[in-house]
């Protein structure tokens, strides 16, 4: 077998964790054994709620956020920011327990950027997820660092989007 790859899917565009979670389905699909995580979100997007129902996937809850950090406080801020390095160490134990040949580390690169996680942090969990599979960091605001190592990158733009038109977000898929 040959060397794992890192994968990246940054952008200001919609649809990196879309890619990611496709890129799970498709590894899903073919009986490999996947771990997704998620940073920065509470765990109840539909990707997560559809994936976790099938074969061969774990999903590592780890630090849940629970707002936007834009409009966190510095207590809240500091709070989440130990929660997420909380979660580091177990989730690379659950890497190592689990053996995933895919490991999906969504929004990684923004936690990243706004130091919820450490840039050290950041590389020892994706080193330990490149020994077992291919692994997927997410996120806008991509650092150098994370682009030159990464083996694949795409980058999500936004071309046109109805949030620029005052319309609020919303579930499911997007026409």
């Amino acid at each position: 077998m040959g060397k794992n790859r890192l994968h990246l899917y940054t952008g200001n565009g919609k649809g990196k964790t879309t890619a990611a979670m496709g890129l799970a389905l498709r590894m899903l699909g073919h009986g490999e054994k996947t771990l997704i995580t998620q940073f920065m979100k509470d765990g109840t997007s539909g990707e997560i709620m559809a994936l976790s129902t099938l074969p061969n996937v774990k999903i590592f809850e780890g630090a849940r956020m629970q707002g936007f950090i834009w409009r966190m406080g510095e207590t809240q801020l500091e709070k989440a920011r130990l929660e997420n390095a909380g979660a580091i160490t177990p989730l690379m134990d659950e890497i190592r327990a689990f053996e995933p040949r895919l490991i999906v580390l969504d929004e990684l690169a923004v936690a990243i950027a706004v130091r919820l996680v450490t840039e050290e942090a950041a590389w020892r969990l994706i080193d330990t997820a490149l020994e077992y599979g291919d692994t997927v960091v997410t996120g806008r605001y991509a650092g150098e660092k994370l682009v030159a190592r990464a083996d694949y990158i795409s980058r999500i733009e936004a071309e046109k989007h109805p949030f620029e038109e005052g319309q609020p977000a919303r579930r499911g898929i997007e026409f």
